[in-house]
C-alpha cells in the first residue's frame, strides 16, 4: 500500500501552501463538494489538469458563506483568476426532493451533512469572489453552470431564471468537460491576455453588451435564440429555443449560439470536437491520490465510498433520455480510454486501503457504450439527432462489445482481482438489436451472457423507465416489450449457470406524458412479474433537459404537439401510489382511483378476488 504525504494533495488551507514553499497561487478553485482526489470529482480533476499546466493551485472545499467570508479570504488573491464549481451536482438538486423538501443527507459531504453549501452554490460563491476581489476574474465551471448556461426552467422557483452567468457575474463561463478549454484558457493568461477579452474559446460562454456585437456576428451559421424577455411572456418560445441547444450540444460542428437578456448578449461558443483516446487518457493518468483529503480523516463520504473501487471507461452518452442530463453536459459523442489507461487505474486501486479484490464497477455513463461511435463519421458530423438509438439505433452507429468483453478478461486476469462487477446501467435495448453484421450480433450475446454470469453482484439493475409505449416515446427510451425479452434472457442464463439474480427494475412517475391511467397499467404489467417496485422516483425536472421543458413549457420542444404532465402534489401522488400496489394500506385508495378514473377492470387484476 502506498504511503502519502500531505503535499500529496493540492493545498487547501495556508499551512498547506507554505508546506510547498509557494508564495503566490495560480489558480483558487471553490467547490460546493468536499475534496476528493479521485478523477471522478470535478474539482479534483480541474486541480490536476492546471498543475501539470505548470500552475500553483489550491482548492477551498465547502467554503463557509455565512460568517466573516474568512474561508474567501484565507489564501488571498490568485494570480491568474479564482474558478468555481457547485459541484458534482446542481445543488438545487443536490438539496431538494421531488416534492421540494428539504434533503437530510448529501453524498458529496464528510457525514453526509446537508448543510455544507448553499442553494445555487455557483451564483453565491462568484458574488462573493465579485464583491471581495472585484479586480480578479472568475471562471465557472461544473455541471451547474453546464445546464444553466442559457435561459432555463428553474423548478424550486417555478420560474425562468437567466443565463448564470448574468446572476453569478463571472468572467466566463466552461461547460462541459472542462479540460480542452482551460488549456487553452491557461495558454493565453500566460502570454498576459486578460479573460474578459477571451470570445472565441470554444465550449465557453460569455456576456458583451447588446449594441457592441462586432461585424463577426453576421455570420450565416449564428444562430439568435428567442430573447430572456420573449421567453417570459411566451411559452412557445422557450420550447423552440431548447430544440436548438440541444441540437447544438450534440453536433460535432455545431453552431454559435446568442441570447439576448437585460440588454446584453449571451454568447455560448460551440464545443470542442470529443477529446481522442490520447487526450482523455491523459486526464486520467494525473497523479491523483484516490482518496478524499486527509483533512477528512474518521469521516466517511458517502459519493466516495460508493465509487472508491470503480473505474470509470468512458465519458458520454449517446441514449438521449429526455429526463437525463448527462448528454447536455458530456455530451452524445463517447470519448474512451485506452485499455492500458484503464488496467493502469485498475492495479492502483488495487493498492488502496481495504481493498479486498472487489471491483464496484468497469463502466461509465452506460456500462455499455465504450469505445462505440459511428461507422461513417461524415455521416455522424451532418447529424442532429440527440439520441443515436432512440426511436430506433442507427444504422451507422456501431455497436460492437467486443473491446469491451478485453478489458474484462484482461482486468479479471490480474491476480489481486477476484471479480469485477458492472455497477453502471446497461443498455439491453443495444444488446437485443439485430445487426447486419452477424459478428456484432455474436459480440452482443457473449457480452450478455458474460455480463450476467460473471459481473452482477446478485442484482442486475436496468432501466425500462415505464411501460406504457406512448410515454417511453416521450422519454426516448425503448418498447417495454424489450424488458420482457431481456428478463427471458437474463431468466434462462441463470438457469443455466445454476443461479438465483434478480433483475431490478428503475421506473418514473409524473414523467410528461404520464397519466393516472398510464401508472394503473403500469402496476398490472409490473405484477405478474414477480417484482415489488423499489427502485422508483418521481420525475424531477432538472435544468436542460426535454422533459423539464416539456414540463414547464407544456409543449414538446421538437413536434410543438401539447403535452400532459402532473403538476400539483396531489396529481403526483394519484401516480406514485400505484408502485406500492401490493402495500395493503395503498389498497382502498388505488381502489377508488381507478374508480374514479373508471379502470374498474384493473381492479380485479391487481386484486384478484379469491
Amino acid at each position: 500500500m502506498k504511503e502519502y504525504r500531505l503535499t500529496d494533495w493540492l493545498p487547501t488551507t495556508k499551512k498547506e501552501v507554505e508546506l510547498r514553499k509557494w508564495d503566490e497561487l495560480d489558480v483558487i478553485l471553490f467547490s460546493g463538494d468536499a475534496y476528493i482526489d479521485h478523477p471522478s470529482f470535478g474539482a479534483a480533476v480541474i486541480g490536476r489538469i492546471l498543475e501539470a499546466e505548470g500552475l500553483r493551485v489550491a482548492i477551498v472545499p465547502q467554503p463557509n458563506w455565512r460568517d466573516d467570508l474568512r474561508d474567501f479570504k484565507k489564501l488571498g488573491k490568485p494570480k491568474l483568476f479564482f474558478g468555481v464549481t457547485a459541484g458534482a451536482m446542481d445543488s438545487m438538486i443536490n438539496h431538494y426532493t421531488a416534492n421540494k423538501r428539504l434533503r437530510s443527507d448529501d453524498a458529496y459531504t464528510p457525514d453526509g451533512r446537508a448543510d455544507m453549501r448553499p442553494d445555487r452554490t455557483s451564483v453565491v460563491y462568484t458574488n462573493i469572489l465579485k464583491d471581495l476581489f472585484p479586480d480578479v476574474p472568475v471562471i465557472l465551471g461544473g455541471i451547474e453552470a453546464s445546464l444553466r448556461r442559457v435561459t432555463h426552467y428553474d423548478y424550486w422557483d417555478d420560474k425562468l431564471h437567466k443565463s448564470i452567468l448574468i446572476d453569478s457575474k463571472a468572467d466566463l463561463l466552461v461547460y462541459g468537460m472542462g479540460e480542452t478549454p482551460l488549456k487553452t484558457i491557461i495558454s493565453r493568461l500566460k502570454n498576459g491576455e486578460k479573460a474578459q477579452s477571451f470570445t472565441e474559446i470554444p465550449q465557453t460562454v460569455y456576456l458583451s453588451d447588446k449594441n457592441d456585437l462586432n461585424a463577426s456576428f453576421n455570420e450565416e451559421d449564428d444562430i439568435y435564440l428567442a430573447s430572456h424577455e420573449e421567453c417570459l411572456t411566451d411559452k412557445l418560445k422557450q420550447a423552440k429555443n431548447f430544440k436548438i441547444v440541444e441540437e447544438q450540444s450534440n453536433m460535432m460542428n455545431a453552431s454559435r449560439i446568442i441570447q439576448y437578456c437585460d440588454g446584453k448578449a449571451v454568447i455560448i461558443n460551440p464545443p470542442y470536437p470529443p477529446m481522442s483516446e490520447k487526450e482523455i487518457d491523459a486526464s486520467f493518468d494525473l497523479p491523483y491520490t484516490r482518496l478524499p483529503h486527509p483533512k477528512y480523516k474518521g469521516k466517511t463520504i458517502p459519493a466516495f465510498e460508493m465509487i472508491k473501487f470503480s473505474v470509470n471507461m468512458h465519458r458520454g452518452c449517446f441514449g438521449g433520455c429526455a429526463f437525463c442530463t448527462i448528454s447536455a453536459h458530456q455530451g452524445k459523442f463517447i470519448a474512451s480510454r485506452s485499455k492500458r489507461s484503464i488496467i493502469n487505474e485498475v492495479r492502483n486501486i488495487t493498492e488502496m486501503p481495504d481493498f479486498k479484490g472487489y471491483l464496484s464497477d468497469l463502466g461509465g455513463p452506460s456500462a455499455n457504450m465504450y469505445n462505440m461511435k459511428g461507422i461513417d463519421e461524415q455521416i455522424c458530423a451532418k447529424c442532429k439527432r440527440p439520441s443515436c438509438i432512440h426511436p430506433k439505433i442507427c444504422k451507422n452507429l456501431n455497436t460492437d462489445h467486443t473491446s469491451l468483453l478485453e478489458i474484462y478478461k484482461e482486468v479479471d486476469a490480474l491476480p489481486q482481482i477476484k471479480k469485477s462487477f458492472i455497477g453502471s446501467g446497461v443498455r439491453y435495448d443495444m444488446l437485443l438489436h439485430r445487426s447486419e453484421n452477424e459478428a456484432l450480433n455474436k459480440a452482443a450475446e457473449r457480452y450478455t451472457e458474460e455480463l450476467i454470469v460473471n459481473h452482477v453482484s446478485g442484482r442486475l439493475k436496468v432501466a425500462p423507465e415505464h411501460t406504457s409505449d406512448l410515454v417511453l416515446k416521450y422519454m426516448r427510451k425503448p418498447s417495454f416489450e424489450q424488458f420482457y425479452a431481456f428478463k427471458k434472457i437474463f431468466d434462462k442464463i441463470n438457469t443455466q449457470a445454476g443461479l438465483k439474480q434478480q433483475l431490478i427494475p428503475y421506473f418514473i412517475s409524473s414523467h410528461p406524458g404520464c397519466g393516472e391511467e398510464d401508472m394503473a397499467e403500469l402496476a398490472v404489467k409490473t405484477k405478474p412479474l414477480g417484482f415489488k417496485l423499489e427502485q422508483i422516483q418521481d420525475f424531477t425536472p432538472s435544468p436542460m433537459t426535454v422533459a423539464t421543458e416539456m414540463y414547464y413549457t407544456g409543449y414538446h420542444p421538437y413536434t410543438l404537439e401539447k403535452v400532459y404532465t402532473a403538476r400539483t402534489k396531489e396529481q403526483k401522488l394519484a401516480q406514485r401510489q400505484f408502485f406500492f400496489w401490493y402495500d395493503k394500506d395503498y389498497k382502498p385508495q388505488i381502489i377508488r382511483s381507478l374508480r374514479k378514473i373508471k379502470r374498474e377492470d384493473l381492479i380485479n387484476k391487481l386484486y384478484p378476488s379469491k
